[in-house]
């Protein structure tokens, strides 16, 4: 059995927020939007009664292919989950970058909120990069990751 990656996904509270902080601002391309009740989905999510509107999205030129998935539920209605990045259960998703210092300056200015400024990586594999942590609209947490010039 052979396993591969295919996107990751998370759900957010308003698709049309989130596409605009994916796409305008991070510069993510839309694969592909739709809106979902099939009671396959409903069983698969196990939510009976489930309506789902989502987007796949990608980086453009990224050779991976792995897509981010963003899912709005408009039916059941969710609530917004609170972590900090110690609780179990909390995840972030990270994006490498050449300049994480600009892309810092640059989200800053456009009201993004950040967990740490740009830090450098004094230790491991990636000492001498930068990286820093920042939420989406929806408080998930996003890494950048300026590796090492070698």
């Amino acid at each position: 059995m052979a396993l591969t990656a295919f996107h990751t996904g998370w759900t957010v509270a308003d698709l049309d927020r989130s596409l605009h902080f994916y796409v305008d601002l991070l510069g993510l391309e839309v694969v592909y939007s739709n809106t979902q009740d099939h009671p396959y989905i409903q069983t698969l999510v196990g939510l009976p009664g489930a309506n789902i509107r989502y987007a796949i999205l990608k980086l453009p030129g990224d050779p991976s292919g792995h897509m981010i998935e963003l899912l709005q539920y408009l039916s059941p209605p969710g609530i917004k989950a609170t972590t900090r990045p110690c609780d179990v259960g909390s995840a972030h998703f990270a994006f490498h970058t050449d300049d994480c210092q600009g892309l810092y300056e640059r989200l800053s200015r456009h009201g993004v909120t950040f967990i740490s400024t740009p830090v450098a990586i004094a230790a491991g594999k990636n000492k001498g990069g930068f990286a820093c942590y920042l939420r989406d609209p929806d408080d998930f947490i996003l890494e950048f990751l300026q590796p090492p010039q070698n």
